[in-house]
């Protein structure tokens, strides 16, 4: 029984489980389920995408039938899937599971996620085809140095902190300068709507940063049995997807892609794959050690759901 008890909340708090990949996160996920009256919520920017379960270590279809997820295979890998969007969608699940009197509990590795739900996300457009090709064909013309130089022209901050050979950022900053006549700068100084209530939140990670990268490996190893490729060859036969597609840009997905282009060898791209995924878990974890409010768990701590418990029996 837990001791915490829903009649002692004005509404009831959101639990946040953050944490780099393979850490646990899911697991833990399912003790909380059933020690409380809550709803799981993903905070994932791969497990949005359907048809790929595999390489993203999606819960299985038996795991989700007992716990379900919301926010999971909601997009084609074709399409994308913005902070903003996710934003959105998290409040209207936060709000729609605390009407029920139940908790939501937000789990998952993407930390832009997570910062743009507690933080607040600025009103930025969403991306327009029109205008991107309008900005990769004067690139083609002109060269993005002087697109840089253009973005310095209308947005001085903007251009000093994007490097004049990230057309990735250049061309954000001048689609959405093009789209709404203001500029990044102006628009990110805006914050929107944030989570309210009591907010907890909670990481998940190694003592030791080998048990994870041991955790990583294992785990590539374990999709590639499972058939992470097949699952890869059926996304290439689409003929309508590419690596630069943010779902193909997945940790994993992208590696599994070079190799059935033949751009390596099966060891290579294993060994991609695992060093892609070690990467991330140190984005992860760098975003993490600055995170404020946090309350730290130890992955292999067996005694992490009496710490929750405990924290949210003095609410």
């Amino acid at each position: 029984m837990s001791p915490f008890s829903l009649q002692s909340a004005k509404q009831p708090p959101v639990i946040c489980l953050m944490g780099p990949t393979a850490s646990g996160k899911t697991a833990l996920a399912f003790e909380l389920a059933d020690a409380l009256p809550c709803d799981i919520i993903s905070v994932d920017s791969a497990l949005v995408y359907r048809d790929m379960d595999i390489g993203t270590a999606k819960p299985t279809a038996k795991e989700l039938a007992k716990y379900p997820h919301r926010l999971i295979n909601i997009r084609d890998a074709s399409e994308s899937y913005s902070a903003a969007e996710f934003c959105q969608d998290a409040l209207n699940e936060i709000a729609t599971i605390r009407g029920q009197g139940r908790i939501p509990l937000l789990v998952g590795g993407t930390m832009m996620y997570f910062k743009s739900l507690i933080e607040g996300i600025s009103p930025l457009p969403q991306a327009d085809t029109n205008v991107r090709k309008e900005i990769e064909q004067q690139a083609e013309d002109k060269g993005w140095a002087w697109l840089h130089q253009e973005l310095v022209n209308v947005d001085a901050e903007s251009g000093a902190r994007i490097h004049p050979n990230d057309p990735q950022r250049i061309t954000r900053a001048l689609e959405v300068y093009r789209l709404t006549g203001k500029t990044l700068t102006q628009l990110t100084a805006i914050k929107g709507e944030t989570l309210t209530g009591d907010v907890l939140q909670f990481a998940i990670a190694p003592k030791e940063r080998a048990d994870l990268h041991a955790r990583i490996a294992l785990r590539y190893e374990q999709m590639i049995a499972q058939g992470f490729e097949q699952e890869v060859a059926e996304l290439i036969a689409r003929n309508d997807l590419h690596q630069d597609l943010p779902s193909i840009r997945c940790v994993g997905y992208r590696q599994m892609w070079q190799y059935l282009h033949g751009e390596f060898d099966h060891k290579e791209m294993v060994f991609r794959g695992i060093c892609a995924t070690r990467q991330l878990a140190k984005r992860q974890l760098t975003w993490l050690r600055n995170w404020p409010n946090l309350q730290w768990l130890n992955m292999e701590d067996e005694n992490n759901l009496d710490q929750i418990l405990t924290v949210l029996s003095k609410l």
